[in-house]
Parts: structure tokens; sequence; C-alpha cells
């Protein structure tokens, strides 16, 4: 029990969002573009989050499958932000499959002059907390 407490923690750490403020209205889920395509809508991932079942969360499709576009927050009368909160437990499971960071010292060998330099940070933000 005591991994899911610390897995729950993590991802309130990196998401900053608090799933207790959630009133559970579900309109965050009646205005997601890809409800039909997600296992756990909004509302029902920020329930489980505040649960600690990020494992499940984790096993979910629709960590894939949620396109940040904030729709969610837009609705929400809390500014729950279950998209925030999709993308840490996406972030949590990329981190987790590979076990290694990015460090700063790696970066040069990465280097494309045709790479946007908006790719470098955001990989190097994913990867290095």
């Amino acid at each position: 029990m005591r991994k899911n407490e610390e897995l729950a923690a993590e991802v309130r750490r990196i998401s900053g969002v608090n799933p207790r403020l959630c009133m559970k209205c579900g309109k965050c889920s009646a205005t997601c573009p890809a409800f039909d395509e997600m296992d756990y809508h909004p509302h029902q991932f920020v329930d489980l989050a505040d649960q600690g079942r990020v494992e499940e969360l984790m096993d979910s499709r629709g960590i894939w499958n949620c396109l940040s576009c904030f729709a969610c927050l837009e609705r929400c009368p809390r500014m729950v932000e279950p998209a925030r909160l999709i993308e840490a437990v996406r972030l949590t499971m990329i981190r987790r499959q590979d076990q290694n960071h990015l460090k700063p010292q790696d970066i040069p060998a990465l280097l494309d002059e045709d790479l946007p330099q908006q790719a470098i940070t955001s990989a190097f933000r994913k990867y290095a907390k």
C-alpha cells in the first residue's frame, strides 16, 4: 500500500493538482473531445488519482489518448485540471519504463540542427525530474 501512496504523491507533486477539490460534477468529461477514446473519463481519472489508484491509471489507454487540450480545465468550476493529472501519470509511466533521466551533460551529443529547441527543452523537462 505504501508504494501506491508514494506513487500518488509523486503524481500530485508533478501535476501540482489537488484532486480532492473535484466535486465530481462531470463537466470536464462532458467537454472532452477524446471522451469516446478514453477508458477512464477525466472526472473518473481525477477520482482514481484521489483514491491513490495510480497503477490502474498507468495501465489505462486514456493516458495516451488524452489530447492535452485543457478543455476539461475550461469547464471545471473548481479548476482541478484533469489534463495535468493525466500528463503527470503519463510522465510517471515514461520514467518508469526507461528508469533513466536526461542529464544536462548528455544534451550536446543529442543535438541535431533540424531539431527545434522547443523539443529539446520539452524532453529535458520530461526526463530531468
